[in-house]
């Protein structure tokens, strides 16, 4: 990817053109004009300052100091404009207009800034042609337009330097016909290759041959062929033997081709036994040669004599002679040596000897979980309860014995939203808030090869500011109504998700830091409170603060816990209600520097982490059926939770 845009900026006025590729916005491309437009005029603003005291100043020495000061005034170069999206400007200054090049500002190598240079410099002989010389001027290139436009767009996709030749001599006097479609015709004559018109005739000829050569088929007559068998004989002579094993095969076959009577004699029985006639003498010498006949076998070779012989073992308990092999000659034959191996189980063993037929009962209970438990006596109790329980329920599952799972009656749907946040003092710098909606279908053991289908309605979404769809699942009917359709799945499945706008985002606490430095004492204190119209008050909320120091004393209020490898001190606040007063977190610690002493301010950051769960969500966003009175699906507990929530 190498130039993205074209464009003509005068110095004074407006943009006078911009082309820009099929992927590239246009908007985008006139926030980088507009960018560089800024960029002229804050690098002159210093050159007009001079010039001014230049003109107040008769000394020669202060006019030439201003010399140079606009730096993009000179024929050529290059800069780099934009903030968040970046840009790479390369610019040509023909008389009072700019040509530029816009591409992207990557670090990466991916873009070719000579490329990039070489589209700009085509597009300035375009120009240039287009006014006949260099005295370019709006007026002039506003009776050129058409063209100019055209040929940009052509340089733009790339053109060489056979078809810009052809583009630019065709500039006046032609059409914009032969200026675009020319040029194309004009490369393939200058560099000697013929047009498709006078190749087309024999394309189409060899397609034709192809056909005809497909199609045909040839037979060679008998008498070519009695010719060719003549001359492979006299080649090739046949052996005697050959021909005799040729004429045995064919008299067996002619015999086989005849009828033959199923219940008739073998012929086998009239034929005289003879065993020298049967076989044929081969006069090959490797034959006889027995290393050939023994080259792929394969001898396994013996232990040596001593790993034939036991070891004598002496320890008390334990004597005998261990291991090594034993030959004897007690068996009467092979039959009885291996007697029994041809049976199940190797042997004749029946496993019914060493395993019962059925499985062996296990007992119902916990493991000895139910023994643990608390306190004198807990264990005795726990016996008890396993008794009375064994009693009144024997073949009770374990399922039974822990915490029952409600079953799902149908398709389920919450909302899952997190918050962002930034705090500074008491004010609100940032914030934003992200939210889903997952449905939970029946899982696929229950449900089987059915697909979840039905049809619902988001309410409350007037702080929405973008709605984004799984469109392979979810398609949306107008006026907030949904339909949804997919394969049942065991986890959750995120089918819309949506963000708010910030002025209208609820924020669930706020939160403001407040720090003293005195002396080589800091003090840190972490004011809360929080939103009355939350649904339910905010349980389990955690505290971080980042130390700038691993302190060696510590004074908190209330008790915190410090990480010493990570540098925090984490508050763990069990309920924030609703309509209490602001909490109070407090922190004393000595550090190196002095407050008068140290030049850069010591930085202190803490973050909140918190979740919920109500059956309304925070934004207000909540899910109905698409008709009253149908149950196509279950609304459950909506979450929401903390994404990045701090305050500095």
């Amino acid at each position: 990817m190498s130039c993205l845009a074209l464009s003509l900026q005068p110095v004074n006025g407006s943009d006078i053109l911009l082309q820009t590729r099929e992927w590239f916005p246009p908007a985008r491309a006139l926030v980088a004009l507009s960018a560089f437009r800024l960029t002229r005029f804050s690098y002159s603003k210093p050159s007009a300052a001079s010039s001014a005291a230049a003109a107040a100043d008769p000394d020669p020495s202060s006019s030439s100091e201003s010399i140079g000061d606009d730096p993009l005034a000179a024929s050529g170069g290059q800069v780099i404009v934009g903030v968040e999206s970046r840009y790479r400007v390369i610019y040509r200054l023909v008389n009072s207009i700019y040509v530029l090049g816009i591409t992207t500002a990557d670090q990466d190598n991916s873009v070719n800034v000579f490329e990039c240079i070489h589209i700009v410099n085509q597009a300035v002989s375009v120009v240039v042609a287009a006014c006949r010389g260099v005295d370019v001027t709006p007026e002039k290139l506003g009776r050129k337009y058409a063209e100019i436009y055209m040929a940009l767009d052509i340089v733009l996709r790339g053109a060489s330097s056979i078809r810009l030749a052809a583009m630019l001599s065709s500039m006046h006097g032609d059409g914009i016909a032969k200026l675009v479609h020319s040029g194309i015709d004009t490369e393939s004559k200058i560099r000697g290759a013929d047009s498709w018109a006078g190749v087309e005739v024999h394309s189409a000829e060899r397609l034709a041959g192809i056909e005809v050569f497909a199609s045909a088929r040839f037979e060679v007559p008998p008498e070519t062929l009695e010719a060719g068998d003549e001359v492979v004989a006299t080649i090739a002579p046949v052996t005697q033997i050959e021909q005799s094993d040729s004429q045995d095969t064919k008299g067996e076959e002619e015999e086989s081709e005849g009828p033959k009577d199923p219940f008739a004699a073998s012929d086998a029985l009239n034929k005289p036994e003879a065993l020298v006639s049967g076989f044929k003498k081969n006069r090959d010498p490797s034959a006889t040669d027995l290393t050939l006949a023994l080259v792929g076998l394969e001898v396994t070779t013996l232990p040596p004599a001593e790993a034939t012989q036991s070891t004598h073992i002496g320890v008390e308990g334990f004597e005998g002679d261990y291991g090594g092999i034993e030959f004897g000659n007690e068996q009467a034959s092979l039959g009885e040596t291996f007697e029994g191996f041809g049976e199940a189980w190797g042997g004749g063993l029946d496993p019914s000897e060493f395993v019962g037929p059925k499985n062996a009962a296990k007992p119902q209970g916990l493991g000895g979980l139910e023994f643990l438990g608390t306190g004198e006596g807990g264990a005795a109790k726990a016996a008890v309860d396993k008794a009375a329980e064994g009693k009144a329920g024997e073949g009770t599952p374990l399922e039974n014995l822990l915490v029952k799972k409600t079953e799902m009656k149908g398709p389920e749907m919450y909302v899952s939203e997190e918050i962002s946040a930034e705090f500074r003092e008491s004010l609100v710098a940032r914030v934003g808030l992200m939210g889903a909606v997952y449905l939970r279908t029946l899982p696929p053991k229950t449900a089987g090869d059915k697909e979840t289908e039905f049809s619902f309605r988001v309410d409350g979404t007037s702080a929405v500011k973008r709605f984004v769809m799984q469109s392979s699942r979810v398609s949306s009917l107008g006026n907030g109504l949904f339909h949804v359709r997919t394969a049942p799945s065991d986890e959750p499945i995120p089918i819309l998700k949506y963000s708010l706008l910030p002025r209208l985002t609820p924020l669930p606490l706020r939160v403001r830091l407040t720090k003293r430095h005195s002396g080589t004492l800091l003090s840190v204190m972490i004011q809360y409170a929080s939103n009355p119209e939350l649904p339910a008050p905010l349980h389990d909320v955690t505290f971080i603060l980042k130390l700038p120091v691993d302190p060696s004393l510590l004074k908190v209020s209330p008790k915190a816990m410090l990480n010493r490898s990570e540098k925090e001190l984490k508050w763990f606040v069990p309920e924030i209600p609703l309509n209490g007063a602001p909490g109070k977190l407090r922190v004393r610690m000595p550090v190196d520097t002095s407050a008068e002493e140290g030049d850069e301010e010591i930085e202190v950051v803490g973050y909140v982490k918190f979740s919920s769960q109500h059956t309304s969500s925070l934004s207000g966003v909540c899910l109905r059926p698409a008709s009253e009175g149908n149950t196509d699906f279950y609304e459950v507990n909506h979450k929401y939770e903390s994404g990045v929530y701090t305050c500095n």
